[in-house]
């Protein structure tokens, strides 16, 4: 397996996990009265990141790997994690809210309104990098950030009418 292989096979899995904790951690918001909002764009986003890494891995599985751009993605797996553990339970890939419960205004959240999208836009410029396909770079990410214009003015939105008190734990 080539270490472009190795990238991919690894970053699609991390990705999977994600999917099923999203799933986990979404179904016990809800069941503890959460909603979902701006369900309508989410296709959108699966789109765009299912088909960033289809693309990665029909032009970039064998390619060399640059190390400079692969170590400011993985730099960015640190922020990642920081995000998730900010969110704890209430982490997912949707847009779910929890009436009266207080933002997280903890770890990268105290710094960044939206954290996570930040590693999101970085993740999808870096990797393609690394692979040697900066035009795979360029059109993901601009096709992220046309979605995360509509997720953004969303999730803003819906923590605005239904957030709680402010407050620095999860």
């Amino acid at each position: 397996m080539s270490p472009a292989s190795l990238i991919l096979t690894l970053v699609t899995l991390q990705r999977l996990g994600e999917l099923v904790l999203s799933r986990h951690n979404t179904s016990r918001l809800l069941a503890r009265g959460a909603v979902e909002v701006g369900a309508g764009h989410y296709p959108l986003i699966v789109s765009v990141h299912a088909g960033w890494l289809i693309a990665l891995w029909i032009w970039g599985r064998g390619q060399d790997v640059n190390l400079a751009a692969i170590a400011a993605y993985l730099a960015l797996q640190g922020m990642r994690v920081w995000v998730l553990a900010s969110l704890g339970p209430r982490w997912t890939t949707r847009i779910i809210v929890l009436p009266g419960e207080p933002l997280t205004l903890s770890g990268p959240y105290r710094y960044f309104s939206h954290p996570n999208y930040a590693v999101v836009v970085g993740e999808i410029a870096l990797l393609p990098l690394a692979l040697h396909l900066p035009a795979l770079a360029v059109i993901f990410t601009l096709l992220n950030l046309a979605v995360l214009a509509i997720r953004v003015r969303a999730e803003t939105r819906a923590l605005r009418m239904v957030g709680g008190p402010r407050t620095s734990a999860p």
